[in-house]
C-alpha cells in the first residue's frame, strides 16, 4: 500500500480502535486521555491526506469528475459487485479535516468538563464512533458503503443527546432519530434505484449520470434530495434541529452543527447532483426556492428567539440555506460557495456553541431575558462571543462572508426573473442575519449585569482557550485566505460542473 492509502485507512481505523480502547480503559480520566490521543492521531492523518494530491489549481478539461488523490478499492461483497471503495479529493478533504479537528477539540474539552448524565469515558467513545461514521460518509465512493457510514452516526448521536442532554433530552433524541430514519429510508430506496438501473454502486463511474435514463435520474434525485434535505436540514424538514441542538450537551451541539449537518450538503453535491445531474437540473428552481425560504424563515425565527442555543440552532437553518442555494445554481461559483460555506459554518457555529455552553455553565441559564452585562463581568468571554457572532453574520474578512456572498452572486449570475429574485431575497436574509446577531450581542453583553451574570468571573479556563483558539484562528485564516478551501476544491468542482452540464 502507498502512504496515501495507509493514511486513508488510518483516518477510519484510528478513531474506531480509539473508541474500543476508551471503552476498555477502566479509569474514566485515563480513558478520556486515550480518546483525545486517538482523535489527535486521526487529525494528523487527515491533514496528511493532502500530500500527493493534484495541487491547488491543477485541472484539465476531459478528466473524470471524481479524481481521488488517494483511494482504496477492495472487493467487499463480490456476489453483489459491491466494493470497499474509499477516496479523498478536494471536495471531501476540507470536510474530513474539519471533522477530525472538531472531534479532537470536543474530546480535549471533555478532559476538563464532563456534562451531567453519564461517564466521560462513554461520552468520548461515542464521539469517536460518530467521527468514524461522518468520516466514512465523506470518504466512501461506493453508494452502499456511503449509506452504511451514513447510518453509523445515528445511534451514537442519539445516545449523546439522550444521555448527556438537557431536561427534555429524550424527546429531542427521539425526534432526531425519527426524522433521520425517514431520510435514511429515502436514501436507501434511492441507492437501490440507481444501482438496479446502472448495475454498479461505484460513485466514480456513476458521476455524470452513467447512462441512466431521464426517468431514473428524476426519481433518484428526488429521493436523494429529500433524504439529504432532512440531514442538512432544509425548510420545512428542519424542525428536529432546534430541539436537538438545545438539548444536546455542548460537545454534542458542536459536532452536530459543525459536521453532522454537512453530511447532507456533501451528499447532495457528491451523490444527488453528481449521480443524477438531469434530475438536478430539473429540480434546481424548487431547491433554490426552498433554500431561500430557509434563509428567510430561519432569520425571522431567530429575531423572535428567547434562548441562546435555540437562536444559534435556528441560525444554522439560515446558513445552510445559503449553502443549498449555492448548490441549486449548479454553477462553479455556487458549488464553491456551498463548499466554503460548509467549512465556515462548521468553524463558526462550533465556536458559537462552545461559547453558548460556557455562558450557560457559568450563569445557569440560556434565557436572553436573564442575560445582560456580560462584558462588565467577563469581558474576554463577551469579546469572543462578539467575534463569533460577527463572523457568523458574514462580516468581510471573516470566514462567514465568502459562502453567503458567493451564493448570492451565483444566483444573480444564473439570471432570469426567478434567480434574480432569489438572489435579492437571499441578500435580504443576510441583512436579517446581522439584525438577530446584533440583537443577541446587545442583550447578552451590554447593559447592567443581570443577577445570573453578576457572579461570573472574568477568567477563562486553559481547556476553554485550547478548544476555542483553533476555531478563532481558522475563522480569520479562511476569511483572509479563502483559497485554503476554494483553491483545493477548484479542480474537482470544475470537473463536476463539466459533467453535469454535458
Amino acid at each position: 500500500m502507498t502512504l496515501g492509502q495507509v493514511l486513508l485507512v488510518a483516518v477510519l481505523v484510528v478513531p474506531a480502535l480509539g473508541a474500543v480502547a476508551v471503552a476498555a480503559t477502566p479509569r474514566d480520566r485515563a480513558a478520556r486521555v486515550v480518546g483525545t490521543v486517538a482523535a489527535a492521531l486521526t487529525l494528523l492523518a487527515a491533514v496528511a491526506l493532502v500530500s500527493g494530491g493534484r495541487g491547488w489549481f491543477a485541472w484539465s478539461a476531459g478528466t473524470p469528475a471524481v479524481r481521488p488523490w488517494h483511494q482504496v478499492d477492495l472487493p467487499w461483497v463480490p456476489g453483489l459487485d459491491l466494493r470497499f471503495h474509499l477516496g479523498v479529493d478536494g471536495i471531501s478533504w476540507p470536510l474530513v479535516v474539519l471533522t477530525a479537528l472538531l472531534t479532537l477539540l470536543c474530546c480535549a474539552y471533555s478532559l476538563w468538563r464532563v456534562p451531567d448524565g453519564g461517564s466521560g469515558r462513554a461520552l468520548v467513545a461515542l464521539l469517536l464512533l460518530v467521527e468514524v461514521g461522518i468520516l466514512g460518509t465523506f470518504l466512501a465512493l461506493d453508494l452502499v458503503l456511503f449509506f452504511l457510514f451514513f447510518e453509523v452516526v445515528l445511534l451514537p448521536m442519539y445516545t449523546i443527546i439522550a444521555g448527556w442532554g438537557g431536561a427534555d433530552r429524550r424527546r429531542a433524541g427521539r425526534k432526531f432519530v425519527l426524522y433521520t430514519l425517514v431520510g435514511s429510508v429515502l436514501l436507501l430506496v434511492g441507492v437501490y434505484v440507481v444501482v438496479a438501473a446502472a448495475g454498479t454502486a461505484d460513485v466514480v463511474a456513476l458521476t455524470g449520470g452513467a447512462g441512466l435514463s431521464r426517468g431514473t435520474q428524476l426519481a433518484a434525485f428526488t429521493l436523494f434530495a429529500l433524504a439529504f434535505a432532512v440531514k442538512s436540514p432544509l425548510w420545512p424538514l428542519h424542525s428536529w434541529l432546534p430541539d436537538a441542538h438545545t438539548q444536546a450537551p455542548t460537545v454534542g451541539s458542536v459536532v452536530l452543527a459543525g459536521v453532522l449537518l454537512k453530511m447532507g450538503t456533501y451528499g447532495l453535491i457528491r451523490v444527488a447532483v453528481g449521480v443524477a445531474p438531469e434530475g438536478a437540473r430539473w429540480a434546481a428552481p424548487v431547491l433554490g426556492v426552498l433554500a431561500v425560504a430557509a434563509i428567510l424563515v430561519g432569520s425571522l425565527v431567530c429575531l423572535a428567539q428567547t434562548e441562546v442555543k435555540r437562536l444559534i440552532a435556528y441560525s444554522s437553518v439560515g446558513h445552510m440555506g445559503f449553502v443549498l442555494l449555492g448548490v441549486a445554481t449548479l454553477t462553479a461559483t455556487g458549488i464553491q460557495a456551498a463548499l466554503i460555506g460548509n467549512v465556515a459554518h462548521g468553524v463558526i457555529t462550533g465556536l458559537l456553541f462552545f461559547l453558548a455552553g460556557a455562558v450557560k455553565d457559568r450563569t445557569g441559564t440560556g434565557a436572553l431575558a436573564d442575560l445582560s452585562g456580560l462584558r462588565e463581568t467577563a469581558p474576554r468571554l463577551a469579546g469572543l462571543l462578539a467575534f463569533a457572532a460577527i463572523a457568523s453574520l458574514g462580516l468581510p474578512g471573516l470566514a462567514g462572508f465568502w459562502g453567503e456572498a458567493f451564493a448570492v452572486v451565483a444566483a444573480i449570475q444564473v439570471g432570469g426573473p426567478l434567480w434574480l429574485t432569489l438572489g435579492v431575497l437571499a441578500a435580504i436574509g443576510g441583512a436579517l442575519t446581522a439584525a438577530y446577531f446584533l440583537r443577541l450581542l446587545r442583550q447578552v453583553t451590554h447593559g447592567r449585569p443581570s443577577p445570573p451574570v453578576s457572579g461570573v468571573g472574568a477568567g477563562l479556563a486553559g481547556a476553554e482557550l485550547t478548544a476555542w483558539s483553533p476555531l478563532v484562528l481558522l475563522a480569520l485564516a479562511i476569511g483572509l485566505v479563502p483559497a485554503l478551501v476554494l483553491g483545493v476544491a477548484e479542480a474537482p468542482v470544475d470537473a463536476l460542473i463539466e459533467v453535469i452540464h454535458r
